[in-house]
């Protein structure tokens, strides 16, 4: 597989740890070339974990973020990290959302621009990105980060779409990450069975289920800890006391759900569901 590449596009920093970092190391321990294209310095963040709120940190928070990227992106093992250049949004009606080069306020066919330019120079045959549906989490940068990936991907491929971005590159498939409910519903049976904090509530077993859309399901029970060690590297962001994060060990989670599960958006080749490969159908 070394000549393949797999490009995921996420919107700030410890979205690369929490959505799909295991896929991630496994394809990149089966030789293909692992991409990680970020929107955003996560600049607009809270400081979530409260042994890292202090003055010295929040006074240079855009340099500590980056810091924990890229030991994030070490232990996922990514070969590249690409930043898209944008300022943190921050969430509706917030200070940073009104900034005008927030990424929610750039103009969107700049933005598409510089992701099809990414896509042309890395020529991945994967793409994974935010699914359509964000109902639990309806932050303007993962809404975006969706919103530009679609066409991106349609228009990577056409010579006539913004010409001076690169040669035209065709990836052949498009995935969207998702959090199943059958995984969410085996951990939290398995959390109540050990009489663990479970920290899937009503709020969570609520929302619209998507599991209908699942298309594909990777085996990664190889790596499934390197999710630990990823959002460990997000020091800001991540308290390692989360019952969320951290509240089933890492040795039992992998055998109550060693999978990752993601919903194929778009194919440029024959292919039969459900899949266990990303690359299933690319010669």
């Amino acid at each position: 597989m070394a000549d393949r590449c797999l490009l995921t596009i996420h919107a700030h920093p410890d979205d690369e740890a929490s959505k799909g970092a295991p896929t991630v190391a496994r394809y990149g321990r089966e030789g293909v070339r692992t991409v990680l294209v970020c929107a955003t310095g996560g600049e607009a963040g809270d400081i979530l974990n409260p042994a890292m709120d202090r003055a010295e940190v929040r006074d240079r928070l855009t340099e500590v973020r980056a810091e924990e990227l890229a030991a994030s992106a070490s232990a996922i093992g990514f070969d590249e990290v690409i930043m898209l250049g944008y300022r943190d949004s921050g969430m509706p009606d917030t200070p940073p959302n009104r900034h005008p080069e927030a990424f929610a306020n750039v103009p969107f066919l700049a933005a598409v621009e510089r992701l099809v330019g990414i896509i042309r120079t890395q020529r991945p045959d994967v793409i994974i990105t935010y699914a359509d549906d964000q109902q639990g989490y309806q932050h303007p940068d993962h809404l975006r980060v969706h919103d530009i990936t679609l066409p991106a991907f349609d228009l990577a491929g056409v010579a006539a779409a913004f010409p001076d971005s690169g040669a035209p590159w065709v990836p052949k498939k498009l995935y969207y990450s998702m959090w199943s409910r059958r995984r969410m519903l085996a951990t939290h049976m398995k959390m109540q069975e050990l009489e663990l904090e479970s920290p899937f509530d009503e709020r969570w077993f609520s929302r619209p289920s998507m599991d209908h859309r699942l298309t594909t399901r990777i085996d990664i029970h190889e790596t499934f800890s390197v999710r630990s060690d990823a959002l460990l590297a997000h020091r800001t962001q991540v308290d390692p006391e989360s019952p969320f994060w951290f509240g089933l060990p890492d040795d039992i989670a992998r055998e109550v759900y060693p999978y990752e599960d993601y919903i194929l958006a778009r194919t440029r080749v024959a292919t039969v569901e459900p899949e266990h490969d990303l690359f299933a159908g690319i010669p």
